[in-house]
């Protein structure tokens, strides 16, 4: 009787949703860490009488910690605890391709301007171009939290796409000859530089981005736990156990914010119209930028390593690999591409923090 009354129709087209969105998760396997407990939150959500995300709810409780921003900074701190720096530190101008990969954002902030957007709205519809899910929602959050139902399946959704979106593009803008560009091998990068990075990087972009800092800092203190080599334990957690556990928590509260009334709007296709664009135009951005990188080194740099600069990882690396080696058999892309992959995450949270800062009122 719920579905029938007012206008339920809304909350069973969700639960459509919700079921595709779980076969893609199970049977294709799209993102499924993710996708599955966003899915299921949506179905959650729409249940007539449930009342799971009223006050009171289970799911209100658990969302409080999207609403406060803790459970991405939780993510980083996992994130930062998987993650090798050393192909940053090995060759640092691969900051400049993960910079690069972030104009994506800023262009799409514009589009949805033009598209008469708020302020706050479009920059967390412009956060979604890097291919973060955690800074987009963390952002949200802030900014425009009655969007983070759309922005979050947006910004998931290009994620588990990325072997699919990347590709044509970086055929698009490159050369078969720069394909096949074979990179040297990359400098050993010492213990004492893999301490001492995530110490200074903290420092510095806190110092000069203080909105940055929960994102950053959750980053690098995971990652020190990896390198210190004296914290095995805590680093198993935070990158096990920890993660885990936030991730089901923040999938299921942000896919519980799809209820069908406020998410089936004209609005929603916007932002996943917008989201694609910002997706592709940060890869292209990375791309071209990698192209100017090859032309000045004098063909020492693979324009494909650029793509990579959108955080999505290491998924974006491993595309960056699989292309450059269907030119070139010989070709191994993986290490040089983490280094703008890695960029991209520190990159995508200093432009969380830019926009937290000027728009966070």
């Amino acid at each position: 009787m719920g579905f029938f009354q007012g206008t339920n129709w809304q909350c069973l087209v969700m639960l459509l949703i919700g079921c595709i969105l779980i076969y893609l998760a199970v049977v294709k396997k799209y993102e499924p860490l993710l996708l599955l407990p966003i899915a299921f939150g949506m179905i959650l959500a729409n249940l007539p009488g449930a009342n799971l995300m009223e006050e009171g709810g289970l799911l209100y409780f658990l969302y409080q910690g999207v609403k406060l921003g803790i459970y991405p900074p939780l993510i980083f701190l996992g994130i930062g605890a998987m993650t090798d720096f050393a192909p940053l530190i090995a060759n640092p101008k691969s900051l400049l391709l993960g910079a690069a990969a972030q104009l994506g954002i800023f262009i799409t902030f514009l589009g949805a301007l033009l598209l008469q957007f708020e302020i706050p709205e479009a920059a967390s519809i412009g956060i979604i171009g890097g291919a973060d899910g955690p800074t987009a929602i963390y952002v949200t959050s802030k900014l425009a939290p009655h969007l983070l139902g759309p922005i979050a399946v947006a910004a998931y959704s290009y994620m588990a796409l990325v072997p699919i979106i990347q590709p044509p593009i970086m055929k698009a803008l490159t050369t078969k000859k720069e394909r096949m560009i074979v990179m040297e091998q990359l400098r050993p990068v010492s213990k004492r530089e893999k301490i001492i990075f995530p110490i200074m990087v903290t420092i510095v972009v806190s110092l000069l981005l203080p909105s940055a800092a929960p994102l950053i800092g959750m980053l690098m203190l995971g990652n020190l736990l990896k390198e210190s080599g004296v914290t095995e334990r805590l680093e198993k957690t935070a990158k096990n156990e920890l993660i885990n556990i936030v991730t089901i928590f923040l999938g299921v509260t942000v896919g519980a914010t799809a209820n069908g009334t406020t998410f089936l709007q004209l609005q929603t296709i916007l932002i996943i119209v917008l989201g694609l664009i910002a997706f592709a135009f940060g890869t292209a951005g990375g791309v071209l930028f990698g192209k100017l990188m090859c032309k000045l080194t004098h063909g020492k740099v693979n324009p494909l390593i650029g793509s990579a600069g959108v955080s999505a990882v290491p998924m974006a690396a491993r595309v960056s690999q699989v292309v450059g080696q269907k030119e070139n058999p010989k070709n191994f892309l993986l290490m040089h591409a983490m280094g703008p992959n890695v960029a991209g995450v520190i990159g995508s949270a200093i432009a969380a923090g830019v926009f937290i800062s000027m728009f966070g009122g």
